[in-house]
């Protein structure tokens, strides 16, 4: 392809495609990300036809990051985690683990390096919002109590996996790098405290700098000034988390969440929407691009393994977690439904960890084959545990949920008191 062309035949070539194969999946009722990833494997190097740039597509993609972790941060809600905290917390910490620990044990039985088995067992144990958002949607539930735990469990996990992505680097040690325990130790706890630091920063002075940033930029009733200044401050601030820790991913979601709790942090989010929807789908279509569809056929039995783990071992960990703080049956099946898929953080956990050589390409086509299967099996998961008794009901008084809906409704009648 001639490098004058190879942008936008990259641009052109995948988002025409993701759409086609979007409005597919939606046809065939399947979430839209489905048809970008096929798209992706149209367009990448182990199909026939037209190849998109494989070196322009990843970069693209990590804007597309960037900007996914930005809208995250943008739509965090505090107030949404405390009222779920003593359920979410914990229960997310261990669905995590749990399913950490089945990746690491399937790995290793795979031949895998501890590190890369735990690695896989990690990227597994992460579901995707976008694919819950949509299936409470369908389900008329985001704004009910189940709605709230499920979103407020996954608000748990995308901070997890903040962290995680500030820390990779320094588990996965190059040849000739090795560190022993007290160095790696005193590593990861420089990276922390620098971390903190520099989250208290943008906490402290960036919410009131940015925002005061956002009204002056608004007073020049410049619709394009604005939607230029929201992108800049969220891309700008990304390359500073880079430059100290090398995640984008830590600085685009501080960005968003200072900005969330601006006067104008609705406007932010509604002006730099169309621009995270276009790149999140190059991101979707340059994580197709990487994957070699032959491994479903090559290694059907890693491949159930793997979506065994996604569908059947995080919902048995989900259930036994809810199961334990006594939540009713439709509630316990509703999370663990929600939870039996993967997606967009799993994908940016696969490809960082594959980046540093702390994963292999066969590993990172297990878990995007996990990912596609998941998301196109999670309406049947739902459908199973409508009939398991997974219908909403009343919950009891005294109850954690029961709690939390009561507190809810006395807000309501005295926003004072909330």
């Amino acid at each position: 392809m001639p490098h004058a062309d190879s942008l936008i035949l990259t641009l052109v070539g995948g988002f025409v495609l993701a759409f086609v194969f979007g409005m597919l999946a939606n046809r065939l009722k399947l979430s839209p990300l489905v048809g970008y990833l096929v798209a992706g494997i149209a367009v990448g190097p182990h199909t026939i036809g037209f190849v998109a740039d494989g070196e322009l597509a990843p970069q693209l993609a990590e804007v597309g990051v960037i900007l996914l972790m930005f809208g995250v941060g943008l739509h965090f809600s505090l107030a949404d985690l405390m009222k779920v905290r003593k359920i979410a917390v914990p229960g997310a910490l261990f669905q995590i683990a749990a399913a950490t620990a089945m990746g690491w044990g399937l790995g290793r039985l795979m031949g895998m390096t501890d590190l890369e088995a735990t690695l896989m067992g990690f990227a597994l144990s992460v579901a995707s919002t976008v694919v819950l958002l949509r299936a409470l949607e369908e389900r008329k539930q985001v704004k009910g109590q189940i709605g709230r735990l499920a979103m407020g469990w996954l608000i748990v996990e995308d901070l997890v996996i903040v962290l995680a992505l500030v820390i990779l680097p320094l588990l996965i040690i190059q040849p000739g790098e090795a560190l022993n325990g007290a160095e790696l130790a005193k590593s990861i706890g420089w990276t922390l405290f620098k971390v903190a630091g520099f989250t208290g920063v943008m906490l402290v002075v960036g919410a009131r700098l940015l925002p005061w940033l956002l009204v002056r930029i608004a007073h020049t009733r410049s619709r394009e000034l604005f939607t230029l200044g929201v992108l800049a401050i969220a891309l700008g601030i990304a390359w500073i988390a880079y430059w100290l820790f090398h995640s984008f991913a830590l600085g685009a979601f501080l960005a968003g969440l200072v900005l969330n709790s601006s006067p104008l942090g609705h406007n932010a989010a509604e002006r730099s929407l169309p621009l995270r929807d276009a790149f999140a789908v190059l991101f979707f279509v340059s994580v197709g691009m990487l994957f070699d569809p032959t491994i479903l056929v090559r290694e059907p039995l890693a491949v159930l393994g793997v979506l065994g783990i996604v569908i059947v071992g995080k919902s048995l960990a989900a259930l036994a977690i809810t199961t334990a703080f006594k939540l009713d049956r439709a509630t316990s099946l509703t999370v663990a439904a929600a939870l039996a898929q993967i997606g967009e953080f799993s994908f940016i956990l696969a490809a960082v960890s594959v980046q540093l050589g702390g994963m292999t390409q066969g590993t990172h086509d297990l878990i995007l084959a996990a990912a596609l299967l998941s998301i196109s099996l999670n309406p049947f998961v739902f459908a199973l545990i409508d009939r398991m008794g997974a219908r909403p009901r009343p919950p009891l008084k005294g109850s954690p949920e029961g709690v939390i809906l009561a507190e809810e409704k006395a807000a309501a009648v005295n926003p004072a008191t909330a």
